[in-house]
């Protein structure tokens, strides 16, 4: 068989804004039903407006908000995007708070928002369940040991899940990008907009979210039969891996 899985419905979480509010147009624009879920706030409203999306206004770090807002859903399509860089700097002057919040929202969440949907997916023997990660799961990186270590967690995760649900129908796909334009990193520059530009955008060509997008729709377009396992898109411009060699006495 060679036809594409007739999918009807999609949630993306972390879809407020940058690559998550991409998805949601491209899905959208494909013709499936989405549910957009974010903090509330009024680029979600506006998102909804815009594209007719189902605005789900709910912290993913609030477990009886999730389960309440996931309750009743039949999701065809789950794209786990939320995720958050708190800090960037040593593990050693990493905070308590910092870390939770990088373990709570980029591994924790992925896992309950799965587990909630995907008994769903199993009974109707179809499903694509995506996950955003980073380049940084595969390639580690100074001063990103948690934010690493979380996406490195995922990359496990989807392989292991890919066993556990062989022979159901369900597609599991992971997207790993490179530096992509997007406020990922703001909290770690303290809600600096202009410094986060300075640094890390305006004199580099970088991704820009609906590059992301794109090879996600690339992935949900395969025929039923093919699963595109891991995308690691890349920045033309940046090359991920090297070491760190500390001088002798350091």
């Amino acid at each position: 068989m060679s036809e594409r899985p007739e999918y009807r419905t999609a949630l993306v979480t972390g879809a407020s804004r940058g690559v998550g509010a991409e998805i949601v147009r491209s899905l959208v624009a494909e013709g499936l039903d989405v549910w957009a879920l974010a903090r509330p706030s009024d680029a979600l409203d506006a998102l909804a407006a815009e594209t007719g999306c189902h605005a789900v206004a709910a912290d993913l770090n609030d477990d009886a908000a999730t389960d309440a807002a996931l309750a009743g859903l039949d999701i065809d399509v789950l794209v786990n995007n939320a995720g958050v860089i708190s800090a960037v700097k040593p593990f050693v002057d990493l905070t308590g708070s910092e870390a939770d919040a990088m373990l709570n929202l980029n591994l924790r969440a992925p896992l309950r928002v799965t587990g909630a949907l995907l008994p769903g997916m199993i009974s109707r023997r179809q499903g694509h369940i995506f996950a955003i990660t980073s380049i940084f799961g595969p390639y580690s990186g100074p001063n990103m040991a948690v934010y690493c270590a979380t996406k490195a967690a995922i990359r496990s995760f989807c392989a292991c899940l890919r066993m556990d649900i062989a022979g159901t129908g369900i597609r599991v796909t992971e997207i790993a990008p490179g530096r992509t334009e997007t406020g990922i990193y703001l909290d770690a520059f303290g809600g600096d907009s202009q410094a986060l530009d300075e640094k890390l955008f305006s004199n580099y060509r970088t991704l820009q979210p609906q590059d992301v997008a794109e090879a996600l729709m690339a992935a949900l377009r395969l025929p039923a039969r093919a699963d595109a396992n891991i995308i690691e898109l890349s920045p033309t411009d940046q090359a991920a891996g090297g070491m760190v060699f500390a001088e002798r006495g350091v």
